[in-house]
Parts: C-alpha cells; structure tokens; sequence
C-alpha cells in the first residue's frame, strides 16, 4: 500500500488549496496508509500554522480514521489516543498518541518532567 506525507493529510482535512487537494484525493483513491509520525505532524500543523482548536484536532483525527481510503498506522491506537485528548485537550494530540503507543507496546510507565502529560493514565512524573 502507498502512504502520505504530512502535507497530504493537511491538504485533505484543510481543503484550502483546490489543486492539492485534487491530487491528494486523486493519490489516496487508491489506498493510503499514514503512519504515526505523519498524524503526528498533521496534527501539529493544523494546530501551529492553521490555528485549529483541540475540539477540530479530534475531529479531524476522527475524521482521518474514517476515511474510506485511508489506513491509519495501528488505528485502534490512534483511536484510544483521539479518546484521551478529548478528556484532556491542553495536552497536545501527539503527547496522547505517546502514551497509547506506549501502552500497546507494553512499555510502561512513560516517563516525563511534563506535568500535564503525567496526569495521563500510563505516564509517570520524573
């Protein structure tokens, strides 16, 4: 299966530039996977650059793993991560994500010096 980049899942959730976002269809058409890393960076672009709130990060998270084209890296993962920013929103989509990664590996606890982080079931304060 083909994958994206970053800016292909930016393009397909901003829908802010009427050429890219044909090519980007046009390229997903046919199946894509995203990888963690790549959501990751989506994630924080719409946050940074397009000023997207928590509330429309997981929306757009939710509406990634519905996308009839799209496979998400592990989504069940992304999933529980999309679940745990919503009880949490101050904390950064990709912190989340960490921790659930981190969970289904089964290498907890995660350590941190990030407070707001450690209050993440899984995570544990240095």
């Amino acid at each position: 299966m083909r994958a994206v980049d970053t800016n292909v899942l930016v393009r397909l959730v901003t829908r802010d530039d009427a050429k890219q976002v044909a090519a980007a269809e046009g390229f997903v058409a046919r199946g894509a996977w995203v990888p963690h890393l790549v959501l990751a960076e989506a994630t924080w672009v719409l946050t940074s650059v397009y000023d997207r709130s928590p509330v429309e990060i997981a929306a757009a998270v939710e509406m990634l793993l519905d996308h009839q084209h799209l496979a998400l890296q592990d989504s069940e993962t992304v999933a529980a991560a999309v679940a745990s920013f919503r009880r949490r929103p101050a904390l950064g989509f990709s912190d989340c994500l960490v921790v659930e990664v981190t969970r289904k590996a089964g290498h907890l606890p995660l350590g941190t010096f990030d407070r707001s982080l450690a209050r993440l079931d899984g995570a544990e304060r240095l």
